[in-house]
């Protein structure tokens, strides 16, 4: 005799707008693998016992409050909703804020309960394609944007593009925008444990009789799989080998889509001691600059621990630099279908200013490397104490460890 079908389990109307049963939710439709993993309330706490980014951004609102007064504000991303909650208190007039994942219920929920209903409209869609309620189409009604759009290496997960699309859809001539601009600052760095740490794990592809398979023609391929991975994770500054850093500034006033997509740092550093450098070492300020003054979101090695750490890039043939000598080159960013960057790493040494050419530098050494970045690797979870001195380094920020790593992809 055979046992009837069980039921579905009941539900509710959040539930359904949520999870439609026996079928696909809009973030799986849409192929986006971050408003998945936006959409959980873990991951939005991880974000919010950020101290740094949560305190910054509210100080960033609050000293700018004159701006907010009476304002009509849209906050792209809102996540949680923490950001559209600081705008209201700031004096917001109206908030709109917009969500593509199923976390918009749960932000509606907690605005909702805390008397900010009529205030704070969360607007479940994309920037790209939502309309905002009381704004005619095609009209820029809007006075100042908020966002928290920023990534690891402040461009991975390419939200920073919807930003500018509402800004170019709705922000007024003038208007306010926080963040307001950005910088990725760049420099070369020694770290012998961690090259070693990466080079020895494709010792595997070593055996030559691996249940009778020889594996070593595969051994080029791991190599350059490992080293194509960004690490992720706070180091001691004392490991980077110029005091001066090559930059790349983003005005996200002016900025267009095609110069987020594809640009260049270009690299030129003194070196300060003999040493062999490995790799280059990124991490990005953000300014948010209002009526009343600008407010600084640091994430760089000497500063307190962000949920975004800091990123080196590491090569796969270091370069042997003697103090003195000039290490010039580039990074080029290129933006891919996984909502992330690959990045065209070159870099060269002994090269008198630099300028002679692309893969050639008149009997300088170059060293090239491809990295992807949506295939970081978290080095704090594998070995922590070579990217932590005695002093704190790398400690995260308050009781808790700001941010988990779950199916290979940042939350930051």
């Amino acid at each position: 005799m055979s046992l009837p079908p069980v039921p579905p389990p009941p539900q509710s109307e959040a539930e359904d707008d949520l999870v439609p049963l026996g079928g696909k939710t809009q973030e799986e439709e849409d192929g986006n693998i971050f408003s998945h993993y936006y959409g959980q309330l873990s991951h939005q706490q991880n974000m919010l016992q950020d101290a740094i980014r949560t305190t910054t951004y509210q100080q960033a609102i609050f000293q700018n409050s004159t701006d907010f007064q009476g304002a009509k504000v849209v906050d792209v991303g809102t996540g949680s909703g923490i950001l559209s909650f600081f705008s209201a208190q700031a004096g917001a007039s109206k908030v709109y804020g917009i969500e593509m994942s199923r976390i918009a219920l749960a932000a509606k929920k907690l605005m909702d309960a805390n008397g900010m209903k009529d205030k704070i409209e969360i607007v479940k869609g994309k920037v790209e394609e939502v309309e905002l309620p009381g704004c005619p189409k095609d009209e820029k009604c809007i006075d100042i944007l908020v966002s928290e759009p920023l990534g690891f290496l402040l461009v991975h997960e390419r939200m920073l593009e919807s930003y500018i699309v509402a800004r170019d859809r709705w922000l007024k001539p003038g208007g306010k925008m926080f963040p307001t601009c950005s910088t990725i600052f760049t420099a070369p760095f020694t770290d012998k444990m961690l090259y070693e740490e990466q080079r020895s794990k494709a010792d595997f592809w070593d055996y030559n009789d691996f249940y009778g398979l020889d594996l070593r023609c595969l051994k080029s391929a791991a190599l350059e799989e490992h080293f194509s991975m960004p690490v992720v994770g706070y180091f001691n500054p004392d490991c980077l080998l110029s005091n001066t850093t090559s930059d790349k500034f983003f005005d996200f006033r002016t900025c267009s889509l095609k110069e987020l997509q594809t640009f260049e740092i270009d690299l030129n550093f003194v070196v300060e001691k003999t040493e062999v450098c490995h790799g280059i070492a990124c991490w990005f300020d953000c300014d948010f600059i209002g009526g009343m003054g600008k407010t600084v979101l640091a994430t760089g090695p000497d500063k307190p621990g962000t949920h975004w750490y800091q990123c080196r890039l590491l090569f796969q043939k270091p370069l042997a630099v003697n103090e003195g000598q000039l290490i010039t080159g580039k990074l080029k960013f290129q933006a891919n279908l996984k909502f992330s960057y690959d990045v065209d790493v070159c870099c060269r040494v002994g090269c008198g200013d630099g300028s002679g050419g692309e893969g050639s530098c008149g009997g300088g050494v170059e060293t090239r490397n491809m990295v992807y970045l949506q295939d970081q690797h978290y080095h704090y979870l594998t070995n922590q104490s070579s990217a932590v001195d005695a002093q704190g380094y790398g400690h995260a920020v308050g009781n808790d460890v700001q941010v988990t790593k779950e199916n290979g992809y940042n939350i930051g």
